[in-house]
């Protein structure tokens, strides 16, 4: 056993490789303050280089005419455990799923990681940086073409002095949503006292996932889709 081998200096070049690709991916990810950062890709990525590593190199002094090495063995285990981690950054609230970029960058990291460790460079390059233009660069151009909700707002009808606006804010915050309130008016229906406010839902989450849970608040009496139009064919989803 020596300290020093014929590969040492090769191994050491490629995980640093792993580690800078996988620090820029994951500073991207800090930057955005998604759930996994910089330190989960850089250890996915030189745990994954490290692994393809010792599958290439480390059993070189095992080898012989009855001995074969399957490199390909411990890669495809990397690819079947990062698939558990990246489940854990994926979680559901509200019908509403969140973590699946997050986790896509893990898959990512890792295979830069395996890239590296295998020592195709090349394409440990391209992957990091194919990954940094589709996040950074066309994935926000891609979220400012228009959707179907772009001209859509809720009109939600509600009892009067329960807190509710409160709520349905509340509840817009926690889906990843943004809110601006286009109008208000007080009514009274069988006796009750209610407001009636037009409320414009932005975010990359579509708005009929919204409208379920801004219907399950407690004091809300109806909530209709409506165009900036304002036609009369509303669509009741009460």
């Amino acid at each position: 056993m020596h300290f020093l081998t014929d590969t040492t200096w090769t191994e050491l070049y490629l995980l640093a490789v792993a580690f800078v690709l996988c620090a820029l991916i994951g500073i991207e990810r800090q930057v955005r303050q998604k759930a996994a950062g910089f330190r989960t890709h850089v250890l996915v990525g030189m745990g994954a280089a490290g692994f393809t590593l010792v599958s290439a190199f480390g059993f070189s002094t095992v080898l012989g005419e009855d001995v074969n090495l399957d490199p390909s063995r411990i890669a495809a285990q990397i690819v079947s455990g990062i698939g558990f981690l990246g489940a854990g950054v994926i979680f559901t609230r509200r019908d509403v799923v969140r973590g699946l970029t997050t986790a896509a960058t893990i898959w990512v990291a890792a295979a830069v990681g395996m890239a590296a460790g295998a020592g195709m460079v090349s394409l440990a390059f391209f992957l990091t940086a194919l990954h940094l233009l589709a996040v950074v660069v066309i994935g926000p151009v891609v979220r400012k073409i228009p959707t179907r909700d772009h001209n859509r707002v809720l009109r939600v009808r509600y009892l009067d002095g329960a807190g509710v606006l409160r709520d349905i804010l509340a509840l817009a915050t926690e889906l990843g949503y943004s809110t601006l309130i286009l109008g208000s008016r007080r009514l009274e229906r069988d006796g009750l006292k209610l407001v009636e406010i037009d409320i414009r839902f932005k975010g990359r989450i579509p708005l009929r996932t919204a409208i379920p849970s801004v219907n399950a608040i407690e004091g809300v009496r109806q909530v209709q889709v409506r165009s900036d139009d304002e036609q009369e064919d509303d669509e009741d989803v009460s």
